[in-house]
């Protein structure tokens, strides 16, 4: 496929390797020379030093060719407007990243589909579901649902109560076992097993399976002891704050924790139509996390802005007998140094929107 990204920001970088990797034929703009540059040579991106909503830069790039245009700038009005001529130029398919959830409702559709943006693309949703579903599954680190939920993808922490440990895979995942381990991460090192290859303590595993076979997979890993989660203290009341309270299940009980005392008020009404409690505090302080009940609390989320306050945070968590712990670190090279932490699920806004 032919694909035009325009932004080098972190999205549009991460983007285009990945792309790259599978041999795509991707062309990155940005007018911002440095940021181009800070693409790595190693991977065949086309870059291109000019505005993403110029005429001409479009035609330069061949969007008139391209199977995929994507508008990942940090304006979202610019990448609306990429999109928009990307389309008129013959681009067969557009998505725009926005920040704007009101965009996003499904009567706002045909406004975008009409001005030439068929998809839209906002990190703070995707990054909320992925909340949600390490809060729901809490024997999880990751979840992934793949061809609209027909197979699911579990990334599971194995401990010593996992009964597969230690045995060939080819005598676990037959052609008549439910689930298949597709990849082991292992001493930070990505493992696509073979059938000798064994599952040891304390590796990353990711087991596609089937929704109905879900269970079955939490018992041979060993957590069915694992306490589901009622009660959520979440640190940071910025917008991905917002979007996990707002479409938390309503058997769980959530504490946003801010410290700026105006951005509480704004949070009061902002979850006006939900049940969650703003408090006024920073999520640091022991005596205010042992005072809202922290050590009776089965999830601690961290999402502020620092990377290092959030991991910090998590850490602290953990020793205070909180069992899940979800950390937001937007720095990509801290991700590997978190998991080795043995902070429950990492959260990167940039990479789930790529």
């Amino acid at each position: 496929m032919k694909i035009v990204i325009a932004g080098a920001g972190a999205v549009g970088t991460h983007l285009s390797k990945l792309l790259s990797t599978e041999r795509h034929d991707c062309v990155l703009i940005d007018d911002d020379e440095e940021r181009l540059e800070n693409v790595d040579s190693n991977y065949d991106i086309m870059a291109l030093n000019s505005s993403p909503t110029s005429i001409k830069t479009l035609k330069d790039a061949g969007v008139s060719s391209a199977d995929l245009f994507v508008g990942v700038t940090r304006h979202e009005s610019r990448n609306i407007t990429a999109c928009a001529l990307a389309h008129a130029l013959g681009a067969k398919k557009t998505v725009a990243r926005v920040d704007n959830y009101e965009y996003l409702k499904p009567q706002n559709e045909k406004i975008f589909h009409d001005m030439g943006v068929d998809s839209l693309v906002y990190p703070e949703v995707l990054a909320a579901k992925d909340i949600i579903s390490g809060l729901q599954m809490s024997w999880v680190r990751q979840r992934v649902d793949v061809h609209d939920g027909a197979l699911v993808l579990l990334g599971i922490k194995l401990r010593e109560g996992c009964e597969i440990l230690n045995q060939p895979l080819k005598d676990l995942c037959g052609p008549e076992d439910p689930y298949h381990v597709v990849a082991v991460k292992r001493d930070g090192e990505t493992i696509i097993p073979g059938g000798l290859d064994q599952l040891h303590l304390n590796d990353l595993a990711y087991f596609m399976t089937t929704k109905e076979y879900i269970p079955y997979i939490r018992k041979i890993v060993g957590k069915e002891h694992y306490t589901d989660v009622k009660n959520v203290i979440i640190m940071g009341g910025g917008k991905t704050s917002v979007r996990a309270a707002l479409t938390i299940p309503d058997y769980m009980n959530v504490k946003i924790i801010e410290k700026d005392a105006e951005r509480c008020e704004k949070l009061n009404q902002l979850l006006a139509e939900s049940d969650a409690m703003v408090i006024h505090g920073d999520g640091r302080d022991l005596a205010l996390l042992e005072e809202e009940g922290i050590r009776s609390t089965q999830a601690f989320v961290a999402l502020t802005g620092n990377a290092e306050t959030n991991i910090l945070a998590c850490l602290t968590a953990k020793k205070l007998g909180v069992r899940k712990t979800i950390a937001m670190v937007e720095n990509l090279d801290y991700v590997s140094m978190a998991e080795s932490l043995d902070i429950g699920t990492i959260i990167n806004k940039k990479t789930i929107a790529a």
